[in-house]
């Protein structure tokens, strides 16, 4: 009997997975133990590097997000400051300036950055309450501003006997915001309020989400088609003393460089959006029935 525990029985320590649990060295001892234990360290290992390096590549994505969101709010407030002459709020051109700043600023650059919060994996397998305030404020924020920058417009072409909503630049903004307005207070009653049953906030969730999608590409839409509808009205040559459009002056050259920023990080927004690996694990299809506000867990 004792040969026959010295030959490497069942009882014999040296392959116990408790011993390999707490000694990783043990699997060097292979002819004792057999290939399982020398394989399983290594199918954790191989496990957990392609979920590091997705780890690694979104946030290379948000940093790149978060650098093209601090451009494209420099370069509007550069150009409506140092070409546009600044910033005021008494019907002039300068108070128009204000338009393109709260709007860019708003409705693409905060809006973008709340679409995006629960894709952050720090605020994941913590409590989910905080985050979303914090992109319910982060949308009404964008909503608000965005509602001050159509004030502005509004007001300045009404001071100057303009005619409103005749562009498809004004149409394009308007429908972006009246669907945002409208997404938000559905988001407010459906997503946060307890009131709201299960069953409509799994129905409404993936309209919620393609809608807000939906509406950043109207914004960037709007603002790339306002930027060139801008730099066609004040670049008009001899008419106003100015260098022509189509000779690509400085200022010409900013406003076109603000529109592909503007681009670039809607494309680096909507490629955080679309990848399903860089969902928040409960709000993955399979498990759709969290709670509301209200009910929310403070665990």
């Amino acid at each position: 009997m004792r040969q026959h525990m010295k030959e490497g029985g069942p009882s014999s320590p040296s392959c116990s997975p408790s011993t390999s649990d707490h000694f990783p060295l043990s699997r060097l001892n292979t002819a004792a133990c057999g290939s399982e234990t020398w394989h399983e360290p290594r199918k954790h290992e191989s496990a957990g590097l392609p979920r590091m390096r997705s780890i690694v590549l979104f946030y290379a994505c948000y940093l790149l997000c978060l650098c093209l969101s601090v451009a494209c709010v420099a370069c509007v407030c550069v150009w409506s400051r140092h070409w546009r002459g600044g910033f005021a709020w008494d019907g002039t051109a300068l108070q128009f300036n204000w338009h393109p700043v709260l709007m860019v600023t708003g409705l693409v650059v905060v809006y973008g950055n709340g679409a995006v919060l629960y894709r952050v994996p720090l605020t994941w397998g913590q409590n989910k309450l905080p985050w979303k305030l914090l992109h319910a404020a982060l949308m009404l924020l964008s909503l608000i501003l965005s509602i001050v920058g159509l004030c502005a417009v509004f007001d300045f072409h009404n001071a100057q006997n303009i005619a409103n909503l005749y562009s498809l630049h004004s149409w394009i903004g308007i429908a972006a915001m009246a669907l945002f307005a409208m997404q938000w207070v559905a988001g407010l009653a459906v997503f946060l309020l307890p009131c709201s049953p299960i069953s409509l906030r799994k129905l409404l969730k993936p309209v919620h989400v393609w809608l807000g999608g939906s509406i950043l590409s109207l914004s960037i839409a709007a603002c790339i088609s306002g930027i060139n509808e801008k730099l066609f009205f004040v670049l008009k040559g001899k008419t106003n003393g100015t260098q022509p459009y189509t000779s690509l002056p400085s200022e010409a050259l900013l406003g076109n460089s603000l529109g592909v920023l503007i681009v670039a990080f809607g494309l680096v927004v909507f490629k955080i959006l679309s990848n399903h690996r860089w969902q928040r694990p409960d709000s993955r299809p399979e498990d759709m029935t969290y709670a509301p506000l209200l009910q929310e867990e403070n665990d």
